[in-house]
């Protein structure tokens, strides 16, 4: 349990009273207090007191003590309040309320996100999931989005409490901490979430990061899914979208899974094969025989779909020049960029050296 949960609450209500209001745990230590000095102290004695005591309020010295609700045979915190009066007595019992309150919330959420996270981390039995979905009431069916963010720069520990405070009005949203560079965000979509709705949630954590942490990050979607269970699928898709991004889409920050087209199919080829695809294709020449000029006019004539005309005034060439070089590149390669079905072969030829590379393979 968080002891600054406590301390909020604790901390506003010193605007309401004169008196001392706290928390303390089980072991009689202080964990919260409107006195911010006393924090840290320990009353020996009061523990035992408040485990053997038959009635709800406890005065024990100067103070009164009132336990919180818990889910063990003895306390685990209690609210206190300086003063041993009727009036140290009401407002020990408002206090026990409100924070009893704030207990059980942080509890339900915190164990739901435990419990995403076993699903994420596909540390949970099928089975499990539905008997452990009813126990703590959790929305099963329902459109979720999963987003992993990855700290591509230096790691800021400070990310993480960012990415809570975007995500704290709605308890049925959960970040959690995978480990130091990535956060999973589990996102319960309202209609079934579209496409924009998803980007949107996506623009708005990396604006927010950017404005506060400074630091640069990618972004990976995966499927909406419409059931927990599915979770798991769709936070591996979020991994492999940012993965695959990082090879074909190096300018995207934000990827999603449903986006990557050929690239996600080249990504899961074994690299022997796509080794004997570039062999296979490049009898004459491999692709290393192609300069950077000749790759720049080739992407370039791929973004203006094949057209001739419109490359060459991209390029500021006379059109005779582009297909000079496109002749050129028909003779060391046997491929004839002007023909669709070798255009598609060149272009995925292209993304599989990529992929190559990426991998540290340069041949």
């Amino acid at each position: 349990m968080s002891s600054r949960v406590f301390q909020s609450i604790v901390l506003q209500m010193k605007e309401s009273t004169d008196r001392v209001i706290g928390v303390i745990d089980e072991y009689g230590s202080v964990v919260s207090c409107n006195q911010l000095t006393w924090i840290g102290e320990k009353w020996d004695g009061v523990a035992v007191a408040l485990n053997t005591s038959d009635s709800g309020i406890l005065i024990y010295g100067d103070k009164t003590l009132k336990p919180l609700a818990s889910r063990n045979t003895h306390f685990d915190y209690a609210a206190f309040v300086q003063g041993t009066d009727e009036q140290a007595k009401l407002i020990c019992s408002l206090v026990t309320v409100a924070l009893n309150s704030a207990k059980a919330y942080y509890e339900e959420k915190h164990d739901k996100r435990a419990f995403v996270k076993s699903i994420i981390s596909d540390n949970i039995l099928l089975g499990d999931i539905y008997a452990r979905a009813k126990e703590l009431h959790f929305i099963a069916e329902a459109p979720r989005a999963v987003f992993v963010v990855r700290q591509l720069s230096a790691t800021d520990t400070s990310v993480v409490d960012t990415m809570h405070s975007l995500f704290a009005d709605n308890q049925d949203d959960f970040v959690i901490s995978i480990n130091e560079t990535d956060i999973a965000v589990i996102k319960l979509l309202s209609d079934g979430g579209d496409s924009k709705e998803i980007y949107r949630i996506a623009k708005t954590i990396e604006d927010t990061l950017s404005k506060h942490a400074n630091i640069k990050i990618a972004i990976g979607i995966g499927t909406v899914v419409p059931h927990i269970r599915d979770l798991a699928k769709a936070y591996k898709e979020a991994g492999v979208a940012i993965e695959v991004g990082k090879v074909f889409d190096t300018e995207k920050t934000i990827i999603n899974y449903e986006n990557l087209g050929i690239g996600r199919l080249i990504y899961q080829l074994p690299t022997t094969l796509c080794g004997m695809f570039l062999q296979e294709v490049f009898k004459k020449n491999p692709i290393d025989a192609l300069d950077q000029e000749t790759l720049f006019t080739i992407n370039k004539f791929f973004e203006n779909n094949l057209n001739v005309s419109e490359t060459a005034r991209k390029l500021f060439v006379h059109r005779n020049t582009l297909v000079y070089r496109l002749e050129k590149i028909k003779k060391l390669t046997g491929l004839d960029l002007r023909e669709f079905d070798d255009a598609i072969t060149f272009k995925v030829a292209l993304m599989v050296k990529k992929y190559l590379v990426s991998r540290g393979i340069d041949s």
